[in-house]
């Protein structure tokens, strides 16, 4: 991704982002009601893709570099990229993330959840609460003139001062017309400079944080990732606009109701 250029998006690209956003957002909420214990993946995906088209929108992720699936979902020690399956069941205890993209006009839409499957383990419930909370800690410094350094001191730190790890090997990516686009938004900072935010710019941030080793590897699949140590993992993301006023989260779920 770091080849990608890095976009600016006038005030009418927003909104049409804001609109594929939200049929992203909308999505993700019905998955919250539908989740538990005996669901397949493969049904999951189905009530996904089956709301992006009744929206006019087209899921982003389905025929990507060849990837299966309308909807990625990785179950407890799988960090992202899950094909969804007829054969694979969800567990009461396992915890769920689901990355969901469309289409929408031209401009895509992408954000991320990770779910409980009925009640779930201390650790877990710590894991999906601090993933989420580093998302946001990343998001507050989404303001003109900041670093995406800034973005990635704000997941790192607050997750590493609860005991978990971050991923290294897949990172955030800018957004637009294309999935993927620049700048590259790690979880972690590196060595060298990163750009500046400008108004403009849409970010999609998302913190994927495990509960050991950082270090992952990919099955045989070649899609998805696991961690290294078979531990949990979860992943929550949304697409965010640099603003005048500081950060626009345009695949907000505050005003869906389900």
């Amino acid at each position: 991704m770091s080849d990608k250029s890095i976009t600016i998006k006038n005030s009418d690209e927003i909104q049409l982002m804001l609109d594929s956003n939200q049929i992203v957002a909308e999505v993700l909420k019905k998955l919250e009601t539908v989740v538990e214990p005996g669901i397949t993946t493969w049904e999951l995906d189905k009530v996904a893709e089956d709301m992006c088209l009744k929206r006019g929108a087209v899921p982003a992720f389905k025929g990507y570099r060849g990837f299966p699936g309308s909807l990625c979902v990785s179950i407890n020690e799988e960090v992202v990229h899950g094909i969804p399956s007829h054969k694979r069941k969800l567990k009461k205890g396992d915890i769920l993330s689901v990355d969901f993209g469309v289409r929408l006009k031209g401009y895509y839409g992408d954000s991320a959840i990770t779910l409980p499957v009925g009640r779930i383990d201390n650790v877990s419930h710590k894991l999906l609460k601090v993933t989420e909370e580093s998302l946001y800690k990343g998001i507050e410094q989404v303001q003109e003139g900041n670093r995406v350094s800034d973005i990635s001191a704000a997941v790192q730190q607050h997750v590493e001062a609860n005991g978990f790890s971050v991923v290294r090997q897949f990172v955030g990516h800018g957004i637009g017309s294309a999935l993927h686009e620049g700048p590259e938004i790690p979880n972690f900072v590196q060595n060298e400079a990163s750009p500046r935010l400008q108004v403009g710019m849409v970010l999609a941030i998302e913190p994927m944080v495990n509960v050991g080793t950082h270090k992952v590897k990919i099955l045989k699949d070649g899609w998805t990732v696991i961690t290294a140590d078979n531990k949990r993992s979860a992943h929550f993301e949304h697409s965010v606009a640099v603003t005048d006023n500081g950060p626009l989260i345009l695949s907000s779920r505050e005003n869906i109701t389900s």
